[in-house]
This record gives C-alpha cells, sequence and structure tokens, in this order.
C-alpha cells in the first residue's frame, strides 16, 4: 500500500502543510500531541508580515521584497541564511492571498512593527487576534474534511509521536502513543512540532543552551517542549542556532499573581500604534520599536516596574486589544494625573516627558535612542490612558532543526534525508539570530506550504515506482493530465498491450493499512443537535466556584464548569481562571464564535442562569 504524508503538530505551521498536501492532491494524517489545534499560533496577537500584497497596493504603501528581505537579514545578523529568508520573503504575498482566497480570511488592515521600514504586517477588521482569526479557519476547514472525506484527511489527537523510523537515510515513518498504547504509521513526514520556549523538562534544551534565561517567565504553552528537536537530533539531524532564544520585552504582569511562570502576550501592535515604554522614574529609555532583542536588553538594564502606555489615540485604535487585556484584569484604564501618581514622578515630570516626545515627533529634536516612526501622537498629560505592567518574557527560538530552502531535514552530512521535512517554529535558521514581529505567522504559512509541496512530490515519485521493476518497466505507457476543473487533481493514464486503459487520481493514495485508533477529527457533536441544559443556577451560586479544581463560568447564560477542561484549553489556564465564578461572555466573544461551545467542549455545559433563554449562534 502507499502510504500518506504524516503531519506532526497542529499548529498553523502544521495546517498549511496537511492543507496543502490534501490540495495537491495526496493523502493525509494529522497527529497532535494536544486534545485540540491552534498550538501557539492562536495566540499571535500582531499579525502576519507580507511584501508586495493587494492590501498594500489598495493602500500606495511603496514597499518591495527586497526591502522585506533586506530587513529580515539585518534582523537575523551574523546568523543570517540568505537562502531561508529569500524563500520566507519572497514567497510572503502568495502567502497571505493563499490565506484570502482559499480560507476567505480578511487580512487588509497594515500596521508597522519594529524593525520594518514599511507597514507589512497584516490583519482583519473582524477584531480577533490575527493568529486566533488565520488558524481557527485552517482548523475547521480541516476538521470538516475529515468528516466528509476521512480516506483523504484524518485527524488524530492527544497522539504523541514519541519517535522518527528511518532505514539508512530514508525516514520510513513514525511511532506515536495514544492512551499508552504504540502505533507505527509509515510515509514522508512533516515535523510542525514547535519550539522549546516551554521546556522545562527534565532534558531542557534551554537549560542547556540558554541557562541564563531558562527562569524567565514564557509566553508558550506547555506543549512546547522541543520534541521534534530532540527526535531528529536522535536520528542524526543538525541543531543549529539553538542558544537564538527571543525574549519577547512585553509581557503583561498580572498585578494578582506577578510571579506566575506563563504569561500573556502584550502585542507589538501596542507599540507600533505609538504606546510607549516607561522605567519606574517615569521616563522613555529605548526606541520602542526596535528589534524585540535590543528592548528587552534596554529594559533589564532599568528600574522596573516598567510601564507601556496607550493615549486615547492609539487605545481608539487598538481597541479589541485593550478590552482583551482590560477584561483579564492586565491593563487598566486612568487618567494622565493618576498615571503620574502611579508612577510616583508627578504630573509635571511625565508632561515634560510627553513635550519632548512630541518635539522629537514633529522633527523639532532628534531621539536619543533613534526612533524613527511616530504614530498617534501627540501625548498630553489631560488625556486618558490605558496602562500595563510589562516584563521580559520567553517567546520564540529562533534555533531548531536545519532545513535547506524545499523544507527538507538534513543530515549530519547536510544532505537531505529522504522523507523529512520541516516547517514552523522546529525548523531553525528562518529567523537568523532574532526574529521580526508578524514574521511567525509568515513562517507558518510559507514553510508549511513548501514543506507540503515537497512532501507531495515525494508521495506522487513513491505511488509512480509502487510495484518497483513492474512499474518501472510501464512508465513509458503513462501519461499525466491535470484536471483544469479540480486545482492539484493529477490523472495518470495507464496504456499498453493486453491492460486495459484506466484512470487513477494520484488523490485516491491509500493509507499505510495500519490500525489506528479512532480519528478524533473534530466536533464530538454536531453543534446544531447540541441543546443547553435546562438546570438553573444562580450567579451567587456561579461564584463560590472559583478555584483551579472548581472552575464554573457563565457564557451567554449558559453555565460551564471548566473543571476538567482547564488542561485542554488552548489559550491555557489562566485564560479561564481569570473569569472563575464570573460572567466571560465579552471576553468569550472577543475570541471564540459561539459554535466552539458544542464543537469542542458541550460536556462543561451543565445550566443556565437562573430565569434566562440562552441561546448560542450556530
Amino acid at each position: 500500500m502507499t502510504e500518506r504524508a504524516i503531519v506532526v503538530g497542529g499548529g498553523l505551521s502544521g495546517l498549511s502543510a496537511a492543507h496543502t498536501v490534501y490540495l495537491a492532491g495526496g493523502n493525509v494524517l494529522v497527529l497532535d500531541k494536544q486534545g485540540f489545534f491552534g498550538g501557539n499560533s492562536t495566540k499571535a496577537t500582531s499579525g502576519i508580515n507580507g511584501a508586495l500584497t493587494r492590501t498594500q497596493v489598495d493602500a500606495e504603501i511603496r514597499d518591495s521584497v527586497k526591502q522585506f528581505y533586506d530587513d529580515t537579514m539585518k534582523s537575523a545578523r551574523d546568523k543570517a541564511r540568505p537562502d531561508l529568508i529569500k524563500v520566507l520573503t519572497y514567497k510572503s504575498a502568495a502567502a497571505i492571498e493563499w490565506l484570502q482566497d482559499v480560507f476567505n480570511l480578511d487580512l487588509t488592515l497594515v500596521s508597522r512593527l519594529g524593525g520594518h521600514s514599511q507597514p507589512r504586517t497584516h490583519r482583519g477588521h473582524d477584531a480577533k487576534f490575527p493568529g486566533m482569526a488565520i488558524t481557527y479557519a485552517l482548523m475547521a476547514k480541516l476538521e470538516e474534511l475529515a468528516e466528509k472525506e476521512p480516506h483523504r484527511v484524518k485527524i488524530i489527537k492527544k497522539a504523541r509521536v514519541t519517535k522518527i523510523n528511518k532505514e539508512g537515510n530514508n525516514v520510513t515513518g513514525v511511532d506515536f502513543e495514544v492512551d499508552g498504547k504504540t502505533y507505527t504509521e509509515n510515509g514522508p513526514v512533516i515535523l510542525a512540532t514547535g519550539g522549546y520556549a516551554a521546556d522545562f523538562t527534565e532534558s531542557s534544551l534551554l537549560k542547556k543552551h540558554r541557562p541564563d534565561v531558562y527562569d524567565l517567565p514564557t509566553t508558550n504553552g506547555t506543549h512546547a517542549t522541543g520534541d521534534g528537536q530532540k527526535m531528529v537530533m536522535e536520528i542524526g539531524g543538525n541543531g543549529i542556532d539553538m542558544d537564538k532564544v527571543q525574549v519577547h520585552p512585553t509581557g503583561l504582569v498580572d498585578p494578582k499573581d506577578p510571579n506566575c511562570k506563563t504569561k500573556f502576550l502584550a502585542a507589538e501592535a501596542l507599540r507600533g500604534e505609538g504606546g510607549l515604554l516607561l522605567n519606574a522614574e517615569g521616563n522613555r529609555f529605548c526606541d520602542e520599536l526596535g528589534h524585540r532583542d535590543y528592548v528587552s536588553g534596554e529594559m533589564f538594564k532599568n528600574k522596573f516596574p516598567i510601564r507601556l502606555i496607550l493615549n486615547s489615540k492609539a487605545s481608539n485604535v487598538l481597541d479589541f486589544h485593550t478590552r482583551h487585556y482590560s477584561g483579564r484584569g492586565l491593563m487598566k484604564k486612568m487618567t494622565g494625573a493618576e498615571l503620574a501618581k502611579e508612577i510616583g514622578c508627578g504630573p509635571a515630570h511625565l508632561q515634560k516627558v510627553f513635550g519632548e516626545y512630541n518635539d522629537i515627533a514633529a522633527g523639532k529634536k532628534k531621539d536619543p535612542y533613534g526612533k524613527k516612526f511616530f504614530h498617534n501622537v501627540p501625548v498630553d498629560i489631560n488625556d486618558t490612558f490605558h496602562v500595563a505592567l510589562m516584563q521580559p518574557v520567553l517567546h520564540f527560538t529562533m534555533g531548531g532543526i536545519e532545513i535547506n530552502d524545499k523544507a527538507q531535514v538534513l543530515n549530519a552530512e547536510g544532505k537531505p534525508f529522504e522523507g523529512l521535512f520541516a516547517c514552523g517554529e522546529v525548523a531553525g535558521g528562518v529567523h537568523g539570530a532574532n526574529r521580526l514581529g508578524g514574521s511567525s505567522l509568515l513562517g507558518c504559512v510559507v514553510y508549511g506550504r513548501v514543506s507540503g509541496d515537497s512532501a507531495s512530490e515525494y508521495l506522487f515519485q513513491k505511488v509512480l515506482s509502487q510495484g518497483g521493476s513492474k512499474a518501472g518497466a510501464r512508465l513509458n505507457q503513462i501519461s499525466l493530465h491535470i484536471d483544469p476543473n479540480t486545482p492539484g487533481r493529477i490523472t495518470v493514464d495507464w496504456a499498453g498491450a493486453g491492460a486495459a486503459s484506466s484512470s487513477v487520481s494520484a488523490a485516491s493514495t491509500a493509507s499505510s493499512g495500519e490500525t489506528h485508533p479512532d480519528d478524533s477529527p473534530a466536533p464530538s457533536t454536531n453543534p446544531k443537535e447540541f441543546t443547553i441544559p435546562t438546570k438553573e443556577f444562580t450567579m451567587e451560586e456561579v461564584a463560590k466556584h472559583n478555584k483551579k479544581d472548581d472552575v464554573w463560568v457563565v457564557v451567554k447564560d449558559c453555565v460551564l464548569d471548566c473543571t476538567n477542561f482547564l488542561e485542554d484549553h488552548p489559550g491555557g489556564v489562566q485564560a479561564i481562571l481569570n473569569f472563575a465564578g464570573r460572567d466571560a461572555t465579552e471576553e468569550f466573544a472577543m475570541l471564540h464564535d459561539d459554535e466552539v461551545i458544542p464543537k469542542y467542549a458541550p460536556a462543561t455545559v451543565i445550566g443556565r442562569i437562573k430565569g434566562s433563554s440562552p441561546k448560542l449562534d450556530l
């Protein structure tokens, strides 16, 4: 039997790879060790980069691919790999337009982040965080395909891949565990397992390569433990730039739990739209739009607490962000006088800082920190501000396994393994020594598509060579036809003496025939068949369930017992705990469609608020 492509990891890079294989006509199996797809991709809050996109052209932004390439090379510094960066930047517009055209995503807002010479970070008007919006669209579509075409797309969740199998230089498949049982799947392998910025395990890559930052908090989910990197190095692959761990400057400090190990990230868009960083004395101390490692370094030189402040103009532009962070208790609104009092510097000092900044923005003075781009000025003490406490946090690992520009994983001799590909954060070298904001989602989509294309090519070569010499003897009898009505569909016509002419679609390549656990392609129930239990609770009763071992929340008058769902929540435990015993409707609606409750967590719904008639928009 002919294998299907095996994608390990269900974040944006893995989903992009899986869709690419499917659209090329191949069959695909996606394995994810979590109960939900998404990984860290759903947490990306600023957007996805692209140069010479339709959005930029419509906005008359005079960007170029060469400028994007040069900005990325500069950010990557001495670790820059021009071949990988060329793929990332030169395929960026096509990646964004693929998302728009195939998945109907809105990416028509564009902004400038730190380190970029032009506005090129795209997001949509729908208010959701772009990482969530993009990843959810691909996730929902793949799960739909798994239901409608199970012979083409298979999904197994809570499946932990433990080993990459190979014979000589040929990768033959993987071993994976589900419910304590081990299974083997044969086929070309695409690793999309993420980074290691939450690797606090006994075999920690963080501790080995960056012990100096090991104790910092992280923005990553607990799944980011470097599994793919470790497995590849076990079979003779190369770990490169492993000490290049990005410390993001703006992790949000929760005043109620300042020492929490996992922190939410303040989107780079906040500084991109004019947010200022002030130290404990109420002074600026850096170019807020500098590279992430630079800003983090300057923060460590200053006295904490450090605050990020947004004036009313910036707050209005980023209304979704400020409401989201405020809802979680991580940001608050105050007057300029209240801000000066909280800092302890006095209104006159703060107005002096603002006045100097306004003069710099107006071109009357040169910024001592070299800032060149200014948005939503002037800043004035008589305004209102959104304010949050900041701390540098472990965020992204530029290091990883070595790949080439076709996303093939390289062996110790620098040559590609046969049948092994990698994309997303698991792949090292794409961003060099420092990643630009907005290029994480881009790297996922670009290299997800590249790895999907490369794996598909490898898969189809195996289809054509199936049967060994017998097939080889008949290669001269094969003709390939591209079906214009079905993109990615190839028809193979066999003709010859003693054989009737027949047609075999490359899309119908069979699976390896292994016995697997049941798929979990998506919804545990049909959302439209879901009913809300009639049992009623008062808000006073809900409020009593406010601890980690007993967590109830209310969404749209539905009462949810999330106690056993906490560890499975893609957004992390804390995202739910922040609303324990409370109504989370506004926060929920900012990130989710109503259908996610009956699709992914129907068992959590235990009743309704007394006297209400709850209804979910499905």
